[in-house]
């Protein structure tokens, strides 16, 4: 499959040649629709193209300040911005989910994948920030300042962050099931072909979100550029900028990373999907042909992946159905050397050295062997800079005041975490099955961990420098040996946040029980509001956990107090037909818990004077 970056090159032909495959061209289009969208985007934003369309608009002649001409922009902006998000909550969304509960179209599951959090960022814009925008505007003549709104509402546009990383698959779900339920297409096509859609398709529609931070960040710019330097608003809107460029920061880096998972997945599609190489942790650093001496002085026709963490080392296929490329070797990054040769019958010669093999590679020209080598060096440094870094502390959470410092592993026996606080293995995150995988205490650092993740054994100071069970962090910290199959790279995601820190700092936490639709049955978990992100409820199976399986954010939720019924004290989250129902173990409890949700639901992030009396611990 050609690379994204491929086919934009290619573009320029493509427009010449508009018949040339286009049965072929349009299915791959629209695999690709959602990066070609954001690569799109990206140009005309860095190119300042959009606000200089939206300054057309503007009345040449006005005798307003250029501060307010920008902020009335602003306003504009988000009242469009806002039917536009109503048009996907309220209409796309609502009739989809509609159509998905008479279980004809489409599993229920699917219509939410598609929306990620759209309803919270509706309720938000429209509840929030477009009235508070409005209120500023029409007092301007005695309050000229809108960087103080913007300072205060600034931190709940995090939650896009959710919705971006979600794009790239809701815009997949959208094309397969397009495919897979002609209903479905149906529904969509008879909903974009009316006047509110502007003829414009859902995954368009879909992208105005992704949009909206960079716009905001350009017009704010644009406004501190025309303030006055004595404005009073001069302070808050500086602040507010700032902000601003963090959250478009931060929703650039899910798109960064979004690109990059969509790159890795093509590049494992040409090599066949094998499952040993298959992990979203790695990075690809540099692919390219390269020729193969022997040593006979033959060469032949080779290719490499180089990766964060192994270089492959493949065979074109002649006949390339399915894979591209034939893997021959793999060989690990740590270890490897690599260097110039001086052959004069082979010019352009590196040696790649590794524990696996040594390959004597040739390439088409100086410049590509110097960038070969520069290549390899590179993943030689990140390797040595991880390995470095892991040194110098067991990854994992802090487990309270006993925790071992990284200087006492082996030398101390661990605090061991108990079974009963633990569902999943806490090194790999694989559920533990009462039949199936057992589960595990490491004896250096006292985690619970499966089989696979303890299947090592080191001498511990603590012991008589005895070999005991340890898990593979701990192994390879305390041996310096390097275990082939490391995590040491990965990365925890929005939900692999452990349960132990983020109690730890948190508004409220505590066991509760979340019924089912039928409020009959139900499932008893673990759960919290973290203070960093007090717009969202985490939800875990236990309270050591190192991942939630659920979250919700809470913005524009009603809560709901219920009747007490058979000694159960319940109460709701109601969103449009979205309804949670949970059981407290208290009335009290409830009540703590109803007024946590209610101030995160209102966008009060702020905690309440006795707030930090509001955590309960019921691990013991």
């Amino acid at each position: 499959m050609a690379s994204i970056l491929q086919a934009e090159r290619g573009s320029e032909e493509e427009e010449k040649q508009p018949s040339l495959a286009a049965g072929q061209e349009e299915q791959q289009g629209q695999r690709r629709l959602s990066f070609k969208c954001l690569r799109s985007f990206q140009r005309k934003i860095s190119e300042d193209n959009w606000r200089r369309q939206q300054d057309s608009g503007l009345e040449p002649g006005g005798k307003d300040p250029e501060e307010k001409k920008i902020a009335l922009e602003l306003l504009e902006t988000e009242q469009a911005y806002v039917g536009r998000l109503h048009l996907l909550d309220q209409v796309f969304y609502t009739e989809l989910m509609k159509e998905a509960k008479n279980g004809k179209i489409v599993p229920e599951e699917v219509v939410k994948m598609i929306f990620s959090n759209i309803s919270s960022i509706y309720q938000f814009h429209a509840k929030f920030f477009l009235p508070e925008l409005q209120k500023r505007m029409e007092d301007w003549s005695s309050n000229p300042r809108i960087g103080d709104v913007i300072q205060k509402l600034a931190p709940f546009l995090k939650m896009y962050g959710e919705y971006v990383k979600n794009f790239d698959k809701a815009v997949e779900l959208i094309t397969v099931w397009s495919e897979k339920s002609p209903p479905f297409q149906e529904l969509i096509a008879d909903i974009q072909k009316r006047k509110v859609c502007a003829n414009l398709t859902l995954q368009h529609h879909m992208l105005e979100p992704v949009q909206r931070i960079p716009r905001y960040e350009l017009l704010l710019k644009d406004y501190v550029r025309k303030l006055p330097p004595e404005s009073p608003d001069r302070a808050d809107a500086e602040k507010a900028l700032e902000m601003i460029f963090m959250v478009a920061k931060h929703s650039n880096a899910a798109i960064a990373e979004m690109e990059r998972l969509q790159n890795l997945w093509e590049v494992y599609q040409r090599l066949g999907l094998e499952d040993d190489i298959v992990d979203p942790s790695n990075e690809l650093i540099k692919e390219g042909p390269v020729l193969k001496i022997s040593s006979r002085n033959n060469t032949s026709e080779k290719y490499l992946f180089l990766f964060n963490n192994m270089l492959l080392y493949c065979v074109p296929k002649v006949i390339q159905v399915g894979a591209e490329f034939q893997v021959h070797l793999r060989i690990d990054v740590d270890g490897i050397k690599v260097r110039e040769l001086n052959d004069t019958q082979f010019p352009h010669t590196f040696l790649v050295s590794g524990k696996q093999r040594t390959l004597e590679l040739q390439a088409r020209s100086r410049e590509e062997m110097n960038s070969w080598i520069e290549a390899f060096q590179d993943a030689i440094n990140r390797k040595e800079k991880s390995s470095e870094s892991f040194k110098t502390a067991v990854h994992g959470p802090e487990m309270g005041p006993s925790a071992l410092k990284t200087e006492e592993l082996g030398r101390r026996a661990p605090q061991w975490v108990r079974d009963n606080l633990v569902t999943m293995c806490m090194r790999c995150k694989d559920p533990f099955n009462a039949i199936v995988r057992r589960r595990h205490h490491c004896r250096a650092c006292g985690y619970v961990v499966c089989a696979r993740c303890s299947d090592y054994k080191a001498e511990l100071q603590y012991d008589g420098n005895r070999l005991n069970r340890v898990c593979q962090e701990c192994y390879i910290f305390l041996t310096g040996h390097v275990v082939h199959e490391d995590r040491e790279g990965k990365h925890k995601g929005i939900l692999e946040k452990e349960a132990a820190e983020i109690s730890g700092r948190s508004l409220l936490c505590s066991s509760l029980q979340l019924l089912d639709k039928n409020s009959k049955g139900g499932t008893r978990g673990w759960f919290v509001i973290p203070r960093d992100d007090p717009l969202v409820l985490y939800i875990y199976a236990a309270p050591q956990d190192v991942r939630a399986h659920t979250s919700i954010p809470l913005l524009g939720y009603q809560v709901r107090d219920l009747p007490q019924g058979d000694s159960r004290h319940l109460f709701q989250l109601v969103q449009s037909r979205q309804v949670y129902t949970f059981v407290a173990d208290t009335e009290e409890l409830k009540r703590r818990w109803m007024r946590a949700m209610a101030r995160s639901a209102a966008g009060i992030t702020h905690p309440e004077e006795d707030e930090d009396a509001d955590s309960f611990d019921e691990a013991e």
